[in-house]
This record gives structure tokens, sequence and C-alpha cells, in this order.
């Protein structure tokens, strides 16, 4: 053999080697996504949607645009949002943000 041959040989990977080396390192980054990305994304839009679910006439809200009402009726997918004296506005029920807490709780 030559000494070209010899070192050609030596530099060459071995075959399983290389595959399992890249693929743990790949699971683990895609578990830890997982815990800090995906998991907490998933937790809060099952709190949103169970808020949604919870809106009542009567509650105070603030929509996503910052708008501070109280809600005077339900129609479906969208609310009636009573904002001042003889105002209401017509908002999707996907537009609140959320709940404010009422004083008596406190």
């Amino acid at each position: 053999m030559t000494l070209l041959g010899t070192i050609l040989w030596q530099a060459q990977p071995a075959g399983g080697a290389g595959l399992s080396g890249l693929l743990v390192p790949f699971l683990l980054m895609l578990g830890i996504m997982y815990f800090i990305v995906f998991l907490p994304q998933q937790r809060f839009k099952k709190r949103q949607q169970a808020m949604l679910e919870a809106l009542k006439t009567g509650d105070k809200v603030i929509t996503n645009s910052g708008i501070y009402g109280s809600v005077a009726g339900i129609d479906g997918n969208t609310l009636i949002l009573k904002i001042a004296d003889q105002v209401k506005i017509r908002i999707a029920r996907s537009a609140i943000a959320q709940v404010e807490s009422s004083e008596d709780a406190k």
C-alpha cells in the first residue's frame, strides 16, 4: 500500500458513526424546542379559548386594540361591547384580549 492509500484509508469515517452522531443532537434540539416553544404556546391557546368561551353579559373586557368596555350582548362569534353611554360596537369574540378582574374579588 502506498503512503497516499494509507492516509485516505485512515481518513474515512466509520460507516454508522456519522449518522448516529448527527441524529442524537438533532433529536435533542427538537425535544428542547418542543418544551420551550410549542408546549407553552399550546397552553396559552387553551387558556385563551376557555376565557373566550366563558364570556357572559356584563363582563368588563379589554380588546386587542386597547378598547375598554363591558359585554352588552353575545351573538355567536360576535359581541356587542358597550364602550360609553349610548355607544355600542360589534366586535369579533376573538378580538378580546383579556377579562378585567372584578373589584368584588379584591
